[in-house]
């Protein structure tokens, strides 16, 4: 006779903070990051692939042009620093120390 116990399935598990499409712009989750991007606008080309390529839609854009990025919702992950085709001229990642 086995005494193994049965753990529940990821079906039993409730549901997270987010409960319906959109929400995440309800949560601040800019503190979360150790490091944030520094946009030079005097360089930047206005491509618009940070915008493309962020996960958190922290970038503003207005008439076709980034105006700057909203920290309350970037954890720092870097992917626009990376793709940003002026590299370290556009967009460079700081400790938040350091800005």
């Amino acid at each position: 006779m086995s005494t193994e116990v049965q753990k529940p399935g990821w079906k039993s598990y409730p549901h997270g903070n987010l409960l319906e499409a959109g929400t995440s712009q309800q949560f601040k989750t800019g503190s979360w990051a150790t490091e944030i991007p520094v946009w030079n606008s005097e360089t930047c080309i206005h491509c618009l692939t940070c915008w493309i390529v962020c996960p958190d839609d922290c970038w503003v854009v207005e008439d076709g042009k980034i105006q700057g990025v909203n920290l309350d919702y970037c954890k720092g992950c870097g992917i626009c620093a990376n793709e940003c085709p002026s590299k370290s001229k556009s967009i460079v990642m700081k400790g938040k120390k350091n800005v």
